[in-house]
């Protein structure tokens, strides 16, 4: 079954109108009739609109409520993903896995060992793409809600910006004792917030982990393997999953 994406607006009590430029999806693309049944999400409260298509018009979808599913499937807790800028187009499969394995927000990070540098304009344009791509991989595992992309920031900016969150982790090449992280990992409540660092190619330096530390964010160990920077971000967003599951 298909899955689009509206505003809170777009639902009207029994009816929902679907407009922009999954309308030429719909009709032209995947040459939907009416009678038939897509879902739908707000993006807002977690719910799925199941409902049947009655009409089309020259730029909308007008379609029939016919039941909301409550339970979701979402996770209990809202996970932040802090990604040190990564090569070539290696963040746009770190985005696509990380939205497929429930993440809600994936904070770019300019650390000192990224070897991408982004000027402010470049920086724009690559947060839309990567945006679009997160909306994209949401829709293909009907995600009720579209993880944000934010601004890509440096390493300060996201420590400080993980100062909201309840758990914050940093896996570190140095760091040992597995046993220390799967009791980390196994003691997260649902409904508490968690933020993970990953670094690029390289890692982060020493004192990126020693100012991660500092203000609270625990390191750990992902094994006695050396990990890539896409691998290592789809590790721990496995492990959560696994856990809130």
């Amino acid at each position: 079954m298909y899955q689009f994406f509206v505003q809170p607006s777009q639902i009207q009590g029994n009816r929902i109108v679907i407009t922009g430029s999954d309308v030429n999806h719909i009709k032209n693309v995947l040459r939907m009739k009416t009678g038939e049944e897509i879902a739908v999400s707000n993006g807002v409260d977690g719910k799925e609109y199941r409902c049947g298509i009655e009409m089309f018009t020259e730029d909308e979808v007008i379609c029939g409520l016919r039941f909301i599913r409550e339970e979701g499937v979402e996770l209990p807790s809202k996970i932040y993903l802090f990604q040190g800028l990564p090569k070539a187009d290696k963040m746009e499969l770190i985005i696509q896995k990380a939205v497929e394995l429930g993440v809600y927000e994936i904070i770019p990070v300019a650390a000192a060992r990224s070897v991408v540098k982004l000027d402010e304009k470049k920086a724009i344009s690559k947060v839309s793409r990567w945006q679009t791509i997160a909306q994209a991989a949401a829709k293909q595992c009907k995600r009720a809600v579209i993880p944000e992309i934010s601004a890509v920031k440096t390493m300060k900016e996201a420590i400080d910006y993980s100062g909201q969150l309840d758990i914050k982790l940093i896996p570190y090449e140095l760091a040992e004792n597995m046993s220390k992280t799967k009791e980390i990992v196994s003691s997260i409540k649902p409904g508490e917030s968690v933020g993970f660092f990953i670094g690029p190619e390289g890692g982060f330096e020493e004192n990126e982990i020693a100012a991660a530390i500092e203000k609270g964010i625990i390191p750990v160990t992902l094994g006695k393997r050396i990990l890539r920077t896409e691998t290592a971000a789809i590790t721990v967003l496995s492990w959560l999953m696994y856990h809130f599951e």
